[in-house]
């Protein structure tokens, strides 16, 4: 049987992927809200685009706490479970979607 844990980098490169994606996510989403709000569309046409940096923020601030939780259960062979964080990521990725979407249409 093939062990779970490998003494490779595989951890640290996911934890830092996850981390790129929470920071285009949380950064592209104020940069969109901005270009919206200087476009001169309503500040409710930017809410989807503020739902999508908090979910970019969530995200980045949970990156510890998976990391940790990740090397627990490859050390005790565990399952892994990441459910939480990609829900996280794809509301976010649809609000910067529906953010895109709605500034398309009224501009």
């Amino acid at each position: 049987m093939i062990p779970l844990w490998d003494e490779g980098l595989q951890s640290e490169r996911t934890r830092l992927a996850w981390v790129r994606t929470a920071a285009v996510l949380a950064v592209g989403s104020l940069g969109a809200g901005g270009v919206a709000l200087r476009a001169g569309v309503s500040p409710l046409t930017v809410v989807p685009f503020a739902l999508a940096a908090v979910s970019g923020a969530l995200l980045l601030a949970r990156t510890g706490i998976r990391y940790r939780r990740v090397q627990h259960a490859l050390h005790e062979g565990r399952p892994l479970d990441d459910r939480a964080d990609a829900v996280i990521a794809w509301l976010g990725t649809m609000a910067v979607a529906v953010g895109a979407a709605v500034f398309a249409v009224i501009r």
